[in-house]
Parts: C-alpha cells; structure tokens; sequence
C-alpha cells in the first residue's frame, strides 16, 4: 500500500467530548449532530456513530445522498435533510431511507404528505433564505393539513457574533419564532421546535427551544472564530504530512511560480506535497505556517496545486521523512482550524469542507 501524501486523522473522543458539552449547555433539550458536507470534511458515518453514543438523538443533512450514506453505514437514527430536493422520485427516495424532511411552501407540503414523509415546517424569520416568510406561516400550516408535522424551526443569521452592530439581531429572531410557535404548538402538539445552532447554544441554552442543530462545535471548532479552548471545546482534526525533498539555496534564490519569494540569506528548504487541490489554499504563501520538528516554519512562495514550500532555517538539520503539521499538535506548538482560516481571510467552516478527496481520512479513538 502506497504511503499516502497527507493524512486528516479525526480524533472521534474529541467527538464526543464536544457532544457531550452541547448536551450540557442544551440543559435537556435534543442534539441534532449536523453531519451534512462529509461531517464537514471529518467523515460523516464515523462522526454520526460517535455523537449518538455520546447522546445526540438526530442527525442533519444537506442532501438525500448524504442520508443514503448514513443508512448504508447502519445508523438509525432519525435524520433530518434540510436542503431542497427534486421531484416526485426523490420523495418517493426519501421514503424509501425513512427521513424526515424540511419543508417551506405548501408544494413541498403536499408532495411530502401524499409520500407519507415526516416534515419540519421551515419559517423564515430573518436569515433571507430557505423558509416560509412570516406573511406566508398561514399559508404554509393550511397546506400541511394532512402531513405529519415534526418539528417547527427557524434558522438564525447572526448567533456567532456577540458584540457589534448585529449582536441584538439573534434576539430579534428568536422572539419572532416564539410568537409563530405560539400560535403552532396546538395546531401540532407533536412537533419539537428547534432553532439554535452551535453559536446560540453556547451563547445561551434557552434558544434551544426543544432541540439544537449543532455543526461547527461538535468537531471542536470554535462558532465564534476564535480559540475553542474559551468554550471547552477539543478540535477533533489533524492534518499532517511529511517533507519530500530538503535543499540549500542561496542568498536571493527565488522559490515557486511567479518568483513569489525570494530569500533574505542561504537557508534549507523543505517541500511538502500538499497544495491547494488538497485544501491548502494558494493564498496561504508568504503568509502563513506549519510545524516541522515542533516548531513553526513559514510557508514561501506561491502554494502550487500539489505542494508547498517552507523556510526550515539555515540551521536547519530536519531530513526527508520527517512529519510536516498544517493543523493541529506537533510537540509544544499548535496550530488551530481558526488560525488557518484567518490566514486565508475566511472561516473555519471553509477551511475543513476544503480538504480534498486525496488526503486520507483515518479515525482513532
């Protein structure tokens, strides 16, 4: 068997460890694992199986092929797909893997009742996407008369962030819902409403409602970009590879395409074969860093599709082999999904869902 070029290695206790503080934070209300997106780069199955144990009770999707993996893979466990799907096969589909759909106009109402489908009633409270405007609610209920009506929910635009000019707006929203579900809870006494994500769980557990849908935080990132240490969660990926080639070039040498750096003095060079067709991003040259021998090396020159280069020091005594860290821990150093993405200029999100098909994904407990 080949020695793959770079490994994401997913720690599933870290898994569970980030279930299991949800859970605290919800204080009795539901976890709904958002496992959609491949486990947002981490791997779906293995991530749905660690946070059922850990005491999640559903499972979100985006897409009915990502609940069909989840089926394959023996999980039982009620799903719920949140995004649009197509025709009368699909809903037939749907059936089939026993799901739960969201729903937002009275057609996909009625074609989820004809199909005996199981529906959440999606209302739009301020996110400006996907769900029944408020105007709309009534609409909406009249045509799902005959379905068997879940759950309630709303999706909120602005639970990350804490401070600023949009701080106050998650309140809005969620005293919005509130009124609706006033309304709904006795027209559907069965249904769980649910609003919160992983942002307005740990900002506060009574957004819950009866249930979280919680994403970024189960796999140990931190919803408010920052260190997820501030809320006791672990990052659960490591992605690691390994130095190909070790050089001397010397004093104004340049590196890469584009002749993007040029070095201040002799140094030893290491290339590493991992490049933005694995998810390190070409903005990542000349401005950010991985761990080699347990310390930060500066990546040079423009990222290539297949590899990058780093500055190992002129003193440099690493050798070909030796194991190259873009994130997570190498000895006392560590480098966190949060710091990559602001290297980039995006957010952590980005950054897990880019790892590329080619890195091998291992899991360990």
């Amino acid at each position: 068997m080949t020695e793959p070029r770079s490994t994401a290695t997913v720690d599933l206790d870290a898994i569970a460890h980030n279930a299991t503080r949800l859970l605290r934070a919800l204080d009795g209300a539901e976890l709904v694992a958002v496992v959609k997106a491949a486990g947002y780069g981490h791997g779906a199955l293995p991530v749905a199986q660690a946070a059922i144990e850990a005491g999640a009770t559903r499972l979100g999707v985006a897409a009915l092929a990502e609940a069909a993996e989840l089926r394959v893979g023996k999980v039982t466990a009620p799903i719920i797909v949140m995004g649009p799907i197509g025709g009368h096969d699909d809903y037939i589909a749907a059936r089939d893997l026993g799901v739960e759909l969201v729903v937002w106009t009275p057609d996909a109402c009625r074609s989820a009742s004809a199909a005996h489908l199981p529906v959440h009633l999606k209302i739009d409270t301020g996110m400006g996407r996907l769900g029944a405007r408020v105007e709309d609610v009534e609409g909406l209920v009249d045509a799902a008369g005959n379905a068997r009506v879940v759950g309630l929910m709303t999706h909120l635009a602005t639970a990350d962030e804490r401070e600023g000019e949009n701080a106050g707006f998650m309140t809005e929203q969620l005293l919005r819902f509130r009124g609706i579900c006033g309304s709904l809870r006795s027209r559907f006494p069965d249904a769980i409403v649910h609003a919160a994500n992983s942002a307005a769980c740990l900002r506060d557990g009574a957004a819950a409602f009866d249930a979280a849908r919680c994403g970024i935080a189960l796999y140990g990132c931190s919803p408010f970009h920052g260190n997820p240490d501030d809320e006791d969660l672990r990052p659960a990926l490591r992605w690691s590879s390994r130095l190909a080639s070790v050089k001397t070039i010397r004093s104004q040498e340049s590196v890469g395409y584009g002749r993007a750096h040029r070095v201040a003095r002799g140094t030893r060079i290491g290339l590493v074969p991992v490049g933005y067709a694995d998810g390190a991003s070409r903005s990542l040259g000349n401005t950010a860093s991985l761990l080699v021998g347990g310390r930060r090396v500066p990546i040079i020159g423009n990222v290539s599709m297949d590899q990058l280069t780093v500055d190992l020091g002129p003193e440099s005594t690493d050798r070909v082999g030796d194991e190259a860290v873009l994130v997570g821990r190498q000895g006392g150093e560590r480098i966190t999904v949060e710091e990559v993405a602001a290297w980039r200029g995006t957010i952590n999100y980005e950054v897990t869902c880019g790892i590329g098909l080619r890195v091998v994904r291992t899991w360990t407990r």
